[in-house]
């Protein structure tokens, strides 16, 4: 029996990995182990969280950012970016599109503003989407580092969970993404604020990215374990020629399919060490290959984002370059996610929250 027989028969067993094995693990090459690995992985999935694929109606409300990461396509700094913010009309009734169409959940995600026009703005719009849905819509926010005080407003206002990730756990490696004004403390303690908010509380990763090593991406399994995490939004990284990180992968097109399948290797390897959380199948898989986030429920992902946002604002909206869907309207979308879903022998959780199972156990709530 080879070793990575052997780390396969300890997971089958219920023993977790240690660093060592999830290093051979994420460094597996051979298509055969790779699908054993995906196999396991998917395994653990339907043990803990069941084949059913929760949707999150994604309204990408605003590109307007303060801060200037060096990989995001719509930083301060990227003067090319026409910067648009959606009304609270128009957000309330793309919301409201998602409810009819039976998602049982809303993702809000916009650049990161913490002015109090910005705070206020979202306030009121939780507020009038949950009246004008009668509470029946799962609420996810997207909107980057703010005080404790904000996140508990927003959370009274009617959102239960929350998105931030991290991009990378490594202090020494998330400063070599970020200019010197950017906090890695700073963004550490506001997941540990959402928690004592009350927020079913996700953070993620970028995989693949420059001077990242394998010990990086297993830095941040650990990561998510020692901070309890209860969803994981994370996906390979994309280039955006506009930013600065760009030159440091100019060889990125070369590397699209080791991306994708470094991506597809962290989903399987979360699912393995968490168990019951929420992993979304983002649409980053689908950049580097039409059939990417279905291979991401089937590598243990659990949750799909599609994009309900109004197609006119889209092209305002690109982290990266290459996004898919820009031109597919909200219908388009959810008829092709549906079939691909079906295709594969999953169901989709029509009209569910689909609360991560992690937050119960967490917080002891029912």
């Amino acid at each position: 029996m080879n070793n990575f027989d052997s780390i396969c028969r300890d997971i089958e067993k219920g023993i977790e990995p240690d660093d060592g094995a999830l290093k051979l693990l994420l460094e597996l090459e051979d298509e055969a182990e790779l699908q054993r690995l995906f196999s396991i992985a998917y395994d653990i999935k339907t043990r803990y969280v069941g084949r059913k694929v929760y949707f999150r109606g994604l309204v990408e409300l605003s590109n307007i950012c303060t801060k200037n990461c060096l990989y995001c396509g719509i930083r301060k700094g990227n003067s090319k970016v026409n910067r648009f913010i959606l009304t609270k009309q128009e957000i309330v009734e793309e919301t409201l599109w998602a409810l009819k169409s039976h998602y049982g959940s809303v993702v809000l995600q916009s650049g990161e503003r913490s002015d109090p026009e910005f705070v206020d703005f979202i306030e009121d719009t939780l507020r009038e989407i949950t009246l004008r849905s009668e509470g029946k819509l799962g609420i996810t926010l997207s909107l980057g580092e703010q005080s404790f005080e904000t996140y508990r407003r927003w959370f009274e206002a009617g959102a239960q969970r929350y998105l931030l990730r991290i991009e990378s756990s490594d202090p020494e490696l998330y400063h070599k993404l970020h200019p010197a004004d950017h906090s890695y403390e700073e963004r550490v303690d506001c997941l540990r604020h959402l928690q004592k908010a009350g927020f079913q509380t996700g953070t993620g990763v970028m995989i693949g990215l420059p001077f990242q090593t394998t010990e990086n991406l297993i830095h941040d399994l650990r990561f998510f374990q020692k901070l309890d995490i209860d969803m994981i939004g994370m996906g390979p990284y994309l280039v955006h020629p506009d930013t600065p990180l760009a030159e440091a992968m100019p060889e990125f097109e070369a590397k699209r399919k080791h991306q994708l399948k470094m991506g597809l290797k962290m989903i399987a390897c979360a699912r393995i060490l968490l168990k019951d959380v929420n992993i979304a199948s983002t649409t980053a898989l689908q950049a580097l290959d039409s059939n990417g986030r279905q291979q991401g429920l089937l590598a243990g992902a659990n949750v799909m984002m599609p994009n309900i946002t109004d197609t006119r604002y889209r092209a305002g909206y690109q982290l990266y370059a290459g996004k898919p869907g820009m031109n597919e309207n909200s219908e388009e979308s959810k008829i092709s996610l549906e079939q691909s879903i079906l295709a594969i022998g999953e169901t989709i959780g029509y009209d569910e929250w689909g609360n991560p199972k992690h937050f119960y156990q967490r917080t002891g709530k029912e």
